[in-house]
């Protein structure tokens, strides 16, 4: 289901992170937004093996959870590998970039600050 015809939003809401649709090209990744709640974003990435996402920053903190496999997460010159169990939080504007030998899933949370029109930008 797109998000367009699912729920984003709301005083409460469960969200299943199991069984979401994989559909990621080979070396690539893919992502799903599963909330957009006023300042907060949560998205679902899944990585293919090999594969990164290159060098970028987001512009409010963020936490990245890994769900399955490992992640090499590059940040301020250090690479953190991190795995389920394991959340990792990134301040404002924070270059970094992430990459996984072996394919993984991560929930990515985002806040901006709500002064700001627009949502958060990855560049």
């Amino acid at each position: 289901m797109s998000s367009i015809e699912r729920q984003l939003s709301g005083e409460v809401m469960v969200v299943e992170l199991r069984g979401e649709p994989e559909r990621i090209p080979p070396g690539g990744r893919s992502a799903r937004t599963l909330l957009k709640n006023g300042p907060l974003r949560a998205t679902l990435v899944s990585i293919a093996p090999g594969g990164h996402i290159p060098e970028h920053h987001a512009d409010g903190p963020i936490t990245v959870q890994p769900l399955e496999g490992r992640i090499q997460f590059t940040a301020l010159g250090k690479v953190r590998d991190i795995g389920p169990g394991q959340l990792l939080s990134v301040g404002t504007g924070v270059r970094h970039a992430v990459a996984s030998a072996s394919g993984a899933s991560f929930l990515l949370t985002v806040a901006w600050v709500e002064a700001s029109a627009d949502p958060p930008r990855f560049s």
